[in-house]
């Protein structure tokens, strides 16, 4: 068609040579490389037979130049256009595959986002209805996020929850220091505190507070995360527990001390006599002529002795006998045992009990309530005298001994040579109402215990290689 239209419009060979090779570009860019080709040399031919002298014969004259110079530029131009629409066909693919992926990528993660934001509406509202609250901490501890309860609990807003104050605002004052110490001593694996935190009515109630760190691969510390539970109704029940265990505890110990009544009696009665006796010494070296006064001055010192003697044994009994609240304080467990041993001397000795103390030099401290160890100590040391008071083959021995023990605690042994416990009392001897004893009540070991396990401690039993009972208990030490 193209060779009619330029023959019939009488277009010269240059002309002819332009349609050509624009026809050839055309073809090229919309055919293959092979028939790019085709249609170049077809193309050649046309130009040949149509265009050039001598007009409708095929003569390739290599002496006219644009015979081969048309050849090679349809050749050229079929080959190049074909080849670069190759590569371009080519890249458009790839680039149609690549578009192709991209959505597919793109669909994918609109449904992975949609999911996380479904997923994290579901979280928030699990986190919202669960019976605790909860918050999220940046690594310096500034708020990040509170749920529903808290908001409810403490009546701030999302913006005062986030704010730094808002620690100082729901925390009680006496609990903001020990929730710094708190902080600062966190581990990797978290920690766990009791505090008092205020609600919207301005009342405080008791909390559990738990905080867990989410760590990097580094170990540092990205979020923390922390639930507070409402531990109010358990704190008063426990506080509760803890008056009838006193009350229970102070009947204990005045029935123990009815039962010493005669021992105490002598405890108090020798100091007395020598008051006596020394006040009457004292009356005769100044009756003397002339008086003698530097022995009327050392019986007078023997007075105050004695005189203080008597008052450390009146003030350890009433002591004991004294219903009071549980006072933590710095103890030394080595004088607690002496003045239980001071009172229970009379009665040791009259049960023909030899009593031996080995007390550990340089023992530290423990924390505990003064009255309540040497009720335990006491409790002890009875028991130990009865289940000796019938033995007869051999010695009554009672040893008390202190030591550091393996975990860093200070251990109290009390070990007697008795009729011992068989296998059945070893394991009901710290059960309530329990006793061995015809008209025990059963609770002198139940109440040791639980006087021991409140100062963080241990009381068990043990039976000797030979004949009688050890029982141990630990406290910790004063840090």
């Amino acid at each position: 068609m193209l060779t009619f239209v330029a023959f019939r419009l009488g277009a010269l060979p240059g002309e002819a040579g332009l349609l050509y090779s624009f026809f050839i570009v055309l073809f090229a860019s919309w055919a293959g490389f092979v028939p790019s080709i085709f249609i170049s040399l077809l193309a050649m031919l046309c130009f040949d037979y149509f265009f050039t002298p001598p007009l409708f014969t095929f003569d390739f004259a290599l002496s006219e130049r644009r015979d081969p110079v048309a050849f090679a530029t349809f050749l050229s131009i079929g080959f190049i256009v074909s080849r670069l629409m190759t590569g371009i066909r080519k890249r458009n693919s790839a680039l149609e595959k690549t578009n192709e992926q991209l959505k597919a990528e793109i669909a994918e993660r609109t449904r992975a986002d949609e999911k996380i934001r479904q997923s994290e509406a579901e979280l928030r509202q699990l986190i919202d209805v669960i019976p605790q609250q909860v918050f999220v901490f940046n690594p310096d501890w500034t708020p990040r996020f509170a749920n529903r309860r808290e908001l409810e609990y403490t009546g701030l807003t999302v913006q005062e929850a986030q704010s730094k104050d808002a620690v100082a605002k729901i925390f009680h004052p006496e609990d903001l220091k020990k929730l710094e110490v708190f902080r600062e001593r966190m581990g990797p694996e978290g920690a766990e505190m009791e505090a008092r935190m205020r609600g919207k009515d301005g009342r405080y109630r008791w909390f559990l507070i738990r905080d867990n760190p989410l760590l990097d691969e580094q170990g540092r510390v990205l979020r923390w995360y922390g639930t507070r539970t409402d531990i109010e109704d358990r704190k008063q029940a426990e506080e509760a527990y803890s008056k009838a265990q006193a009350e229970l505890a102070h009947i204990t110990r005045v029935m123990t001390m009815g039962e010493l009544a005669a021992s105490m009696a002598h405890e108090v009665n020798q100091p007395l006599s020598g008051v006596v006796i020394n006040g009457n010494t004292c009356l005769r070296w100044l009756a003397a002529n002339p008086p003698n006064l530097d022995e009327a001055r050392e019986a007078a010192s023997r007075i105050v002795r004695d005189g203080k003697r008597a008052g450390d044994v009146i003030a350890r009994i009433r002591a004991l006998a004294t219903k009071s609240g549980t006072t933590r304080e710095s103890v030394d467990i080595n004088e607690v045992i002496q003045d239980v041993v001071g009172l229970t001397r009379d009665e040791v000795r009259r049960k023909n009990v030899r009593l031996k103390m080995e007390l550990a030099d340089e023992l530290r401290p423990v924390m505990g309530d003064r009255v309540q160890l040497q009720q335990v100590l006491l409790n002890l040391m009875m028991n130990a005298v009865d289940a000796m008071s019938m033995v007869e083959d051999r010695a009554r021995e009672l040893v008390i001994k202190t030591q550091d023990d393996e975990e860093g605690q200070v251990q109290v042994t009390v070990r007697d040579t008795g009729i011992g416990l068989d296998e059945e009392g070893m394991q009901k001897i710290f059960t309530p109402f329990y006793s061995t004893k015809p008209a025990g009540m059963g609770m002198g070991l139940s109440i040791s215990r639980s006087i021991i396990q409140n100062h963080g401690g241990r009381l068990w039993a043990e039976p000797n290689q030979g004949p009688g009972t050890t029982f141990h208990f630990t406290l910790p030490k004063c840090q």
